[in-house]
């Protein structure tokens, strides 16, 4: 399956919250395939469905140990404060300095209905809860102060930063 076109700010799809997933099968598995290929091709660390325009709650991961899969996350825990510079894969071009939790204890299921339970800190904890706001409509411009945000709109009003092809990303590493 090929891979999808990553929906970029200001599409709507972005600001809902995805469904949970009731059944894991093969279209499931195959829309995981694609996730992957369009991650890597944007060289992404992380990727939620809603980004490829898909309304359930799954995302793909990998931050150097391989691909993985989350279905229906969800955080069970969290502590800490971390701030710390974020890029999206939606929008790219930009990043900020973001606050979130330093750490998190994380579960959901894998692809074979196992479930997972993982604790974060740092980086990781960071990736998974920047995908969880995917899943939740939950942009990271939405975590900036008011001043910053504003800022952050005017910039992307004045670079068209929503263009840039993702092999002019400056080839960082995008969630």
């Amino acid at each position: 399956m090929p891979g999808y076109t990553i929906r970029l700010f200001g599409d709507p799809v972005l600001k809902q919250c995805a469904r949970e997933i009731e059944e894991i099968d093969g279209g499931l598995a195959r829309l995981v395939g694609a996730m992957y290929e369009t991650m890597y091709e944007a060289s992404g660390v992380g990727l939620a469905a809603p980004q490829v325009g898909v309304q359930r709650r799954v995302f793909t991961y990998d931050v150097g140990e391989g691909p993985e899969v989350l279905v229906n996350p969800e955080i069970v825990e969290s502590s800490g404060e971390w701030t710390f510079e974020e890029g999206c894969l939606s929008i790219p071009g930009l990043s900020f300095e973001i606050v979130r939790p330093r750490y998190v204890t994380l579960r959901g299921v894998d692809l074979a209905g196992n479930e997972q339970k993982f604790e974060a800190d740092d980086y990781l904890a960071r990736v998974f809860q920047h995908e969880l706001d995917h899943l939740d409509g939950v942009l990271m411009l939405d975590r900036l102060e008011p001043e910053v945000r504003r800022q952050a709109l005017r910039a992307i009003r004045e670079r068209d930063v929503l263009t840039v092809p993702p092999a002019a990303r400056n080839g960082k590493p995008r969630l």
